[in-house]
């Protein structure tokens, strides 16, 4: 799934080419799409209408657009979710969900998705830690890259709980942003294995793990984003490539970049947790 960097590139584009614009129609094309909209199609079509979109925000891996009329436009991407600006005689892609006329008659913004675990919906927004964010998320934690992210804070938050690093850093609630990839990059870089409990933390140590995922989805960022396949893409259609620079994730037996070990895979929470037996060695059983 699409972490903060995919996000924001994302976020950044639609910014671009649809901020400012005036909604002219919305065409609903699979139900789905908006099944988290609960007063359905004929609801969410009308209050867009004529609504200008101010600007594309985002907490987290979570992206809203926000609207004239003082509501948010809450995409969820979900596995295979695409925001697409496409010219409005470009043939329909296969997957196409919803599209979005302007009243400029300009490129369209349509979302695309084929798995259909994605959607949008209508949200109110509400104020959350000084910022307004759609209410539905209002619970997320700010990100590394947020610029009021208070870091020693998240810190204190993250050795508070009883539990693993790396289950740590995937919970939204303490830190938002940092995904299964991310997380392992960033343990790598700060040679902690992901099974270390979280209470055996020194305050270095978490310092340097929220450093080191700062860091690594910054330079992600610049690179466009990690794409795996073709689900993931920007607002053009074109993936990012930070896969080829990523030193953990992904890299089951081939060798690791620091000592030459071979990087190992194991299961974690019905997905895979990438290492260094080396480097990240596994923490001793009490």
């Amino acid at each position: 799934m699409p972490e903060l960097p995919e996000v924001e590139v994302v976020r950044a584009g639609l910014e671009e080419h649809v901020a400012g614009r005036v909604i002219s129609e919305v065409e609903v094309l699979h139900p789905r799409a908006i099944r988290r909209h609960v007063l359905g199609a004929a609801d969410f079509t009308g209050r867009l209408a004529g609504v200008e979109i101010v600007a594309a925000s985002r907490r987290g891996k979570y992206l809203w657009l926000e609207l004239s009329s003082g509501e948010a436009a809450l995409a969820h991407l979900g596995m295979s979710g695409q925001m697409r600006v496409q010219p409005g005689g470009a043939p329909d892609e296969k997957h196409l969900r919803v599209r979005v006329r302007f009243d400029d008659d300009g490129p369209e913004l349509r979302f695309v998705d084929q798995r259909t675990f994605g959607g949008l919906a209508l949200d109110d927004l509400v104020s959350a830690d000084g910022s307004r964010v759609p209410g539905t998320i209002a619970h997320i934690a700010r990100d590394p890259m947020d610029p009021l992210f208070d870091p020693a804070a998240a810190v204190r938050a993250l050795r508070a709980r009883r539990t693993e690093v790396k289950r740590a850093l995937l919970d939204q609630t303490l830190v938002s942003g940092v995904g299964n990839i991310y997380a392992d990059e960033a343990l790598w870089r700060s040679k902690l294995h992901w099974s270390r409990p979280t209470e055996k933390l020194t305050a270095a140590q978490g310092k340097s793990v929220l450093a080191a995922a700062t860091d690594v989805m910054s330079e992600a960022l610049a690179a466009g984003g990690t794409s795996f396949d073709a689900l993931y893409v920007n607002i053009n259609g074109q993936s990012g490539y930070f896969e080829r620079s990523l030193d953990a994730y992904g890299r089951g037996d081939e060798p690791c970049r620091r000592c030459g070990t071979a990087i190992v895979r194991e299961p974690f929470m019905n997905r895979s947790s990438y290492s260094c037996p080396r480097c990240q060695p596994r923490p001793r059983r009490r």
